[in-house]
């Protein structure tokens, strides 16, 4: 055995690692060598290049005037026919789930079989739809205040709802209408629009009526009319009246001092010496809109009459005698006059003016699909609005020497409904019996605000002094709106009667003089409607207002330390009384041909009154002040109080004052 030294042995082992290192190597590079040659010809390259991108249209957005329908008929897939005379194969049909839901495929079809198939298309019918509601709002802030140490006592004798409730029934009684009841059922519905009908053809103003009136009756009235003026454009609610917060943009920070406060150079406080009196300012509002977009068709075909009318009636009447004391003479009138409107919008859509007089391609349809209802169909929607307000205050008002506001009034009240009924649209609409349409909104403002502002005897002021004692707003607007071109009617022809006494029958098909008919032209099949007894469709709306702010004010000055150089702000006015009213509705998309009568009614009738209390008017406000003032002396200071305890019960008769339950019963 040889042994190497250690020297030796370190040698070998270098050189071994040496070429082990030197074989790894040549691996390395034949290995690189390889993987470069490899074809990559699964890689895809292609130049890169920038995407310019541009859009050169503007979308206009909605385009009503676009008309497409939906194809109404899919002809299925048939089996082939071989072209010898070997006959083909049966066929079973799979029963499941089908792609064409209500065809009725045969099993056996070949050469010998029949050419041409029936397919039956199933299509819904809309459901009958009613609404009845009503919406009540009740509000009585008949305030008492005394402020400033006067010293006295005011107690005149309440304003009593009763004489606002009497005068709120006359002016209802007036109405050529009356007060109509929902109907129950559709012979109700029918007989109540025949009713209102006669009333409004009937109907003329007595010239014994203390009321201004206008009316306009035609056929087809158009346009926009303000307090008995046909105008071409409307006025806004919002230039007369602001609904948001005049302090919507204060900031609520407690950086500096309060408004009422002036701190001078010197570093003296003085604050504001004033009286701020708020007793009117109430705002009450209805407002409703109704869209009715129930059912309706290109064609409509009723074999017996066609009855519509349309109708707004509107009243504004206020009671504003203010009895006012001399002793403010000298004072600002920051109220304008008493402002009341009546805007009536009636305005009709042909939809037949947007196509045009475009002749006939594509040809006519050579399917359809027929949906029955047995009875009548009714669309109804009824809604009452009601608002009371009772706002009499009465108060004292003297200055201590410092900032008094007071706010007896300030109320609001609204109601509000907004109903939209989307259904069912088909190509033809076939109703056996007649067409009752009616479109009726009904407006009431009524407003008391007789208010008497007299002075104590001794009172006096030197200071800046603002009344308000009118500046009322009454607002009532309607507006109707069809669809439906009031000259689309013209004579059944024979097709269609032939048509309706054949579905009637139970005989599922069409004269081919409804399928060429030009209205059709273009369309694949058509959607029927069939309707065997009345189509019923009432829009109502009621609105009514009623608010009673009759005010009693007296001025008096301090019994300790009187402030005659106080600015003084007295409102007893400025109520806001809305009505806003809104009806769509959908009658007809093209033509609409009668068997019987066909009548068309549309009214407007505004009226307004201004009246006025001679009586009071004619009375010294201070006299009717003075002697519902009573000083208060130590004894009515200190008089003797019951013992603490439980009060004992009273019968509450409250409700008999309640105004709203009064207009409603």
């Amino acid at each position: 055995m040889t042994t190497m030294d250690k020297i030796t042995e370190e040698i070998s082992h270098f050189i071994g690692l040496f070429h082990t290192t030197i074989e790894d190597v040549r691996l390395r590079e034949a290995y690189t060598d390889f993987t470069y040659h490899v074809p990559q010809h699964h890689l895809r390259v292609e130049p890169v290049f920038d995407s310019n991108f541009e859009a050169p249209f503007e979308f206009l957005g909605f385009d009503p005037g676009v008309s497409y329908k939906a194809p109404a008929y899919v002809k299925p897939i048939t089996h082939p026919a071989f072209l010898s005379h070997i006959q083909h194969p049966p066929i079973p049909v799979v029963d499941g789930p089908s792609e064409y839901p209500g065809m009725d495929l045969p099993r056996d079809l070949g050469p010998a079989g029949p050419r041409s198939m029936s397919v039956t298309l199933e299509i819904d019918p809309p459901g009958s739809v009613a609404n009845y509601m009503v919406q009540a709002a009740g509000l009585s802030d008949d305030d008492y205040f005394n402020v400033g140490g006067s010293g006295l006592a005011f107690n005149p004798e309440p304003v009593n709802d009763t004489d606002l409730l009497e005068a709120a029934e006359d002016i209802l009684s007036l109405s050529p209408i009356g007060d109509p009841e929902m109907p129950g059922s559709g012979d109700e519905l029918i007989e109540l629009i025949e009713t209102i009908a006669s009333q409004l053809k009937n109907w003329t103003a007595s010239a014994e009526s203390p009321m201004e009136v206008f009316v306009h009756q035609a056929a087809t009235i158009e346009g926009i009319y303000v307090n008995g003026e046909l105008v071409t454009e409307a006025p806004k609610l919002s230039d007369y009246h602001s609904f948001d917060d005049e302090e919507e943009g204060d900031d609520d920070t407690d950086d500096g001092p309060a408004p009422n406060v002036v701190v001078h150079a010197d570093g003296t406080v003085t604050i504001d010496v004033s009286v701020e009196v708020v007793a009117g300012g109430n705002t009450v509002v209805n407002n409703a809109v109704m869209q009715n977009l129930w059912t309706a068709a290109t064609v409509t075909a009723v074999l017996g009459d066609h009855f519509e009318i349309n109708a707004i009636i509107q009243t504004n009447a206020i009671w504003d005698t203010d009895a006012i004391t001399s002793a403010i003479e000298s004072w600002t009138n920051s109220a304008g006059a008493n402002e009341i409107f009546n805007i009536a919008t009636f305005e009709r859509m042909d939809s037949s003016e947007d196509t045009g007089a475009q002749p006939v391609t594509g040809g006519f349809p050579s399917a359809w699909a027929i949906t029955e209802i047995q009875g009548d169909l009714m669309i109804a929607n009824w809604l009452e609005q009601y608002i009371f307000v009772s706002d009499n205050d009465i108060g004292i008002l003297s200055s201590s020497g410092v900032t008094t506001s007071v706010i007896a009034g300030d109320n609001t009240s609204t109601n509000h409904v907004s109903l939209y009924e989307l259904g069912l649209s088909y190509d033809l609409i076939i109703v056996g019996g007649s067409v009752y349409d009616a479109n009726i909104i009904h407006q009431f403002n009524l407003l008391f605000d007789n208010d008497v502002v007299g002075a104590v005897s001794g009172f006096e002021t030197t200071g800046e002094g603002a009344f308000s004692g009118a500046g009322n707003l009454l607002w009532n607007q309607a507006y109707i709106y069809n669809i439906g071109g009031a000259d689309r009617f013209d004579a059944l022809p024979s097709a269609y009667l032939d048509a309706a006494n054949g579905i009637a029958a139970g005989r599922n098909s069409l004269p081919n003089g409804v399928l060429t008919d030009p209205a059709f032209g273009g369309m694949e099949g058509l959607r029927v409607l069939y309707i065997s007894g009345d189509l019923l469709n009432i829009q109502y709306i009621r609105q009514t207002t009623i608010v009673g702010d009759d005010d009693q004010i007296a001025l008096a000055m301090n019994a300790v330390n009187p402030h005659p150089d106080a600015s003084w702000s007295v409102s007893t006015g400025d109520n806001t009384l809305v009505n806003t009213a809104a009806i769509l509705d959908l009658d007809s998309m093209g033509k609409t041909y009668v068997g019987g009568e066909q009548y068309s009614q549309e009214t407007l009738i505004q009226a307004e009154l201004i009246s006025s209390d001679p009586e009071l008017a004619a009375r010294d406000p201070n006299e009717l002040v003075n002697e519902a003032v009573v000083f208060l002396d130590d004894s009515m200071l200190t008089a003797e109080t019951d013992a603490q305890g439980l009060p004992a019960p009273e019968h509450d008769s409250h409700y008999q004052n309640d105004g709203l339950q009064h207009v409603l019963g």
